[in-house]
């Protein structure tokens, strides 16, 4: 996504003198003249795009991305680009969510989760698994997981998994598979067994084997619009995506997420969320792991 890896954020700086206008406080001293009417736009149209909900301490981060975007599109005024997008239905829309998402992750990040998700698989090696990753990013959850299926259910186990998110970007990284070889959570073994490494211009660089990415399949997919996906899944990966949606956002998607999945499947959501108010949906079943009833 949307949302579940590095991050985009740069420090700003501080604006040299503020002024009175009809739509709030200006910040000047910047390449752009940023307001509180500007971030109140931006803040409404990425909920209707994406169903993030931005909160006040946010503008710092808004008006760094969103800046970028200007300078790329030609406008000279937060106005002016925001008026032309909103008169246009055109591939800009994906730049300024793509803009607007936030990627953090690593390899094995919540390692617990691999273990718990080791021991599923371990407790139906024979059958044809199917799992959603909902926050692919640039790929390192995804391959953590398709590393975990390959483990434990070894060279004839059969899975399949879908690879999403709502950033075309990052999902553009991750269906390449290339990484830096010091990227942080891979043992040794695990580098020699399901990663290439790159030789002459490509040294510092590896790539996942073939055997790998072959039970990859990447799609982007906003998670507040109806799911193209049809085949139930056993298992479904949503970490950290829900703490950038409100209250009725979240409901919306935890109940598109329980249509697609198996009853008994597995749900893993971040630490920081909780999904106490939707037990007709989920059971919790260990720490951050849900089960679809």
């Amino acid at each position: 996504m949307l949302l579940q890896t590095h991050t985009r954020n740069r420090p700003e700086p501080a604006p040299q003198s503020l002024v009175a206008a009809e739509d709030g406080p200006v910040a000047e001293g910047r390449e752009f003249v940023w307001s509180n009417g500007d971030f109140t736009r931006i803040k409404a149209l990425i909920y209707k795009k994406a169903g993030i909900s931005l909160h006040d301490g946010k503008h710092a981060m808004v008006y760094s991305r969103v800046s970028r975007r200007l300078r790329e599109t030609g406008h000279g005024s937060f106005k002016s680009y925001l008026d032309w997008l909103e008169r246009h239905d055109g591939p800009e829309w994906q730049e300024f969510v793509n803009a607007l998402t936030t990627n953090l992750t690593a390899f094995f990040r919540e390692s617990h989760h691999f273990d718990i998700l080791a021991q599923h698989l371990h407790s139906k090696p024979a059958q044809n698994w199917r799992l959603w990753c909902s926050a692919a990013s640039t790929g390192e959850e995804p391959y953590s997981i398709a590393m975990t299926c390959a483990e434990s259910l070894g060279s004839s186990g059969t899975y399949h998994i879908v690879n999403s998110d709502i950033d075309t970007k990052v999902l553009a990284t991750a269906a390449r598979g290339v990484y830096k070889t010091e990227s942080k959570g891979l043992s040794q073994e695990r580098l020699q067994r399901f990663f290439m490494r790159g030789k002459g211009s490509n040294a510092g660089l590896m790539k996942v084997k073939p055997e790998l990415q072959k039970h990859m399949e990447f799609m982007t997919i906003n998670l507040i619009h109806e799911l193209p996906l049809r085949e139930p899944f056993d298992v479904v990966f949503c970490r950290n995506v829900m703490i950038y949606f409100d209250g009725p956002t979240q409901r919306a998607v935890l109940e598109r997420i329980h249509r697609i999945m198996k009853p008994g499947g597995m749900l893993f959501v971040g630490h920081a969320e909780n999904f106490s108010d939707a037990r007709n949906l989920f059971v919790l079943r260990g720490k951050t792991v849900y089960e679809r009833l």
